[in-house]
């Protein structure tokens, strides 16, 4: 019985690792045999060895050199681990994966906004007088120590806008109302910033806070339009308030002329009362005596004389005084 017809041919084994590897190489050889392989050089060496060496020196170049802007800095690991931290310039490290570079900003000032200002968005806060108040701020903050911020916090981001949060309702519980909403704002940044600050470096986070800008601070919208009539009252008051002190002002000012003026009279009659008695009386009566149109003549020897030009002047002064000072509608 023949092999092909009563047995099933034998499984066709591939080619060994050694005719692959000779292949490669060029050494195939023969007329059926190899791929072609790779041109050889001159000296009938492979090109194999110089391609090597390309790829080690761009595997080297492209992970250990290093170009860190001035406004960064360079954190190194090693095997995983923190080693070193690099300035700006020209750096050096060994080849990934033994040690890896990462470049971290730290000149730029960053900011996170709280409440969105001049939106629908509330965020409300409570008072010491237990009253609630929407405020919207800025938190401005940059990176101090760059492997700290890398490796100690997981999203700074966030950890900073929970931070903010929890120091602002810290520092607005100290104050009322209306000093959270007008003179109490300064007071409240400073208070957040040295609180975020204080939380901040207890986490070891490398970052330093610049400051807080609170953008506003009011009433919330339910409330609104009764707390500006509130405002506005408030400002009414305090305008009535300053004119009765510039009245009470004026009032004692003129008080203490007077008095002044009267101990100065005193100490003249005090020294000659008889002729000051007579002085003042003579004042009095020559103002008295000026606003009216009465001529005195006294009996004797002596010619009268009316000084009717003057009378009718005076008059007619009077008439004009006293129309000018009818109030209107008045015949």
């Amino acid at each position: 019985m023949s092999i092909d017809g009563g047995k099933r041919k034998g499984k066709e084994r591939g080619p060994s690792l050694e005719e692959l590897l000779r292949r490669a190489g060029g050494g195939g050889g023969g007329s059926g045999g190899g791929w072609g392989g790779m041109p050889k050089r001159a000296d009938g060496r492979s090109y194999w060895p110089i391609i090597a060496i390309a790829l080690v020196a761009l595997w080297v170049g492209f992970t250990s050199i290093h170009r860190i802007d001035a406004a960064e800095s360079g954190v190194v690991t090693q095997l995983g681990k923190y080693n070193r931290t690099m300035g700006p310039g020209i750096q050096w490290t060994l080849p990934a994966p033994f040690e890896q570079l990462e470049k971290v900003n730290t000149g730029e000032s960053r900011t996170i906004t709280i409440g969105a200002p001049g939106t629908k968005a509330e965020n409300l806060i409570l008072t010491r007088d237990r009253n609630v108040i929407d405020m919207a701020y800025n938190v401005r903050w940059q990176v101090s120590n760059p492997d700290k911020f890398l490796f100690q916090l997981d999203n700074p981001n966030d950890t900073v806008s929970e931070v903010a949060e929890s120091a602002m309702r810290a520092a607005v519980a100290n104050f009322d109302l209306t000093a959270a909403i007008g003179p109490g704002r300064g007071a409240i940044q400073a208070d957040v910033k040295k609180r975020m600050q204080a939380i901040l470096n207890s986490y070891r986070s490398g970052i330093i806070v610049q400051a807080i800008d609170i953008q506003e601070s009011e009433a919330p919208s339910q409330v609104k339009e009764a707390f500006r009539e509130v405002n506005a009252a408030k400002q009414q008051r305090e305008g009535y308030l300053n004119e009765a002190r510039k009245y009470a002002r004026q009032v004692t000012e003129r008080a203490i002329g007077e008095t002044a003026e009267f101990d100065k009279i005193y100490e003249q009659y005090r020294q000659a009362p008889e002729v000051t008695k007579r002085r003042l009386y003579y004042e009095t009566m020559e103002e008295i005596l000026s606003r009216t149109d009465k001529t005195i003549v006294e009996p004797g020897n002596v010619t009268p004389y009316l000084p009717l030009p003057e009378v009718a002047r005076r008059s007619k002064a009077g008439e004009t005084s006293a129309n000018e000072v009818k109030p209107q509608g008045a015949k």
